[in-house]
């Protein structure tokens, strides 16, 4: 089968001719038909510190996907139930392997496992004509989620896990980073009943994305400020609720000083090295600070299809954060679009 692969320790990836893998005990075997470029696929094709800190090639690259169930392993539920997963059913999958052992897990609170496996990352992933994951990661999509939808649920899932760290429902609310999480949890932000949404970045373009996706203003950091904004917004005494999803410093920066006594402030973007704060607003002003990493399992999946599959409008908003779309064989200019800044989602298709 063609598998994208970082085969040594170095910049680059290759698109090669490699075994299929086969569905063992507990697992399932997907043919993946769409699948999405993430940052951290961008990190793993360049080989920055984080990547060879977390890689050990050779390894099958990317996580985010949508495909058909071709095979399962012994002793996956196979009948007539309702939960049991069949040959021939339309799938994503939760990227997160869990160890089910630690404390977390064993809680209930699997997304905070503390010996988590990544797809793509420290196990073969899904840019390839089949994947291998376990059972209990596959998430059946209904009829309502096309390909395209169904390969963004990942990064969809981060957005709908921070827009409802809080109830926001009336609230006015401030997005810094308009890359395509930041522009779903626009979308998700406006379908929840959110007042105001204000969405800044430094792209024009992603700019444009966010509005098309509900932003009320945009606000380009790069030459203007939130503070007048918000005046002509009437929020004299700023933003209820607060999504980070840039990692930029001065983005949080900014929206501590717009934020309004007891806002609540999630931070899903990671921050490239440490940085200081400013601690005395966020202990004057009462501020929560939320820290949000990948989705909740499986209550995130849940909610993020519910919506899609009641909300033709929503479904439109999300799709429209896909920007870009290049057949299997041309990884390498979907790599290079999605470095370029100007595009929203990039999408690979494997079918063919």
């Amino acid at each position: 089968m063609r598998a994208l692969v970082k085969t040594t320790a170095g910049p680059g990836l290759e698109l090669l001719d490699v075994p299929e893998p086969e569905a063992g005990p507990g697992e399932v075997k997907i043919k993946v038909l769409r699948a999405g470029l993430c940052g951290t696929d961008l990190h793993i094709e360049s080989w920055d510190d984080w990547a060879a800190s977390m890689l050990k090639p050779p390894l099958v690259v990317g996580h985010e996907f949508y495909g058909e169930i071709v095979a399962v392993g012994e002793g996956v539920a196979t009948g007539d139930g309702k939960y049991d997963l069949r040959v021939g059913m339309r799938v994503s999958a939760e990227g997160h392997v869990i160890c089910g052992r630690c404390r977390n897990c064993r809680a209930g609170r699997q997304q905070m496992c503390v010996q988590t496996s990544s797809l793509g990352v420290n196990r073969d992933g899904a840019f390839a004509d089949y994947v291998v994951v376990p059972a209990a990661n596959v998430w059946e999509q209904p009829d309502a989620i096309d390909p395209d939808l169904g390969a963004v649920f990942d990064p969809l899932g981060n957005a709908v896990h921070t827009a409802l760290s809080f109830p926001m429902s009336g609230d006015d609310v401030l997005i810094t980073g308009a890359g395509p999480i930041g522009v779903m949890a626009t979308a998700i932000s406006r379908h929840i009943g959110a007042r105001y949404i204000v969405v800044t970045d430094v792209s024009d373009h992603r700019l444009a994305l966010a509005r098309a996706a509900g932003a009320d203003r945009v606000v380009n950091v790069a030459r203007d400020r939130v503070r007048p904004v918000q005046a002509e917004l009437g929020m004299a005494e700023g933003f209820d609720v607060g999504l980070e999803m840039s990692g930029s410093p001065s983005a949080l920066s900014e929206m501590v000083e717009n934020a309004t006594h007891g806002a609540k402030v999630a931070l899903l973007g990671l921050p490239k090295e440490p940085f200081a704060i400013d601690w005395g607003p966020v202990i004057t002003r009462m501020i929560t600070i939320k820290g949000i990493y990948g989705r909740e399992m499986y209550d995130t999946w849940y909610r993020m299809t519910f919506m899609l599959q009641t909300s033709e409008v929503l479904r439109e908003r999300i799709r429209s954060v896909i920007t870009h779309r290049f057949p299997a064989e041309q990884w390498q200019d979907a790599f290079a679009a999605a470095r370029s800044g100007e595009v929203g989602k990039v999408i690979m298709d494997w079918s063919s």
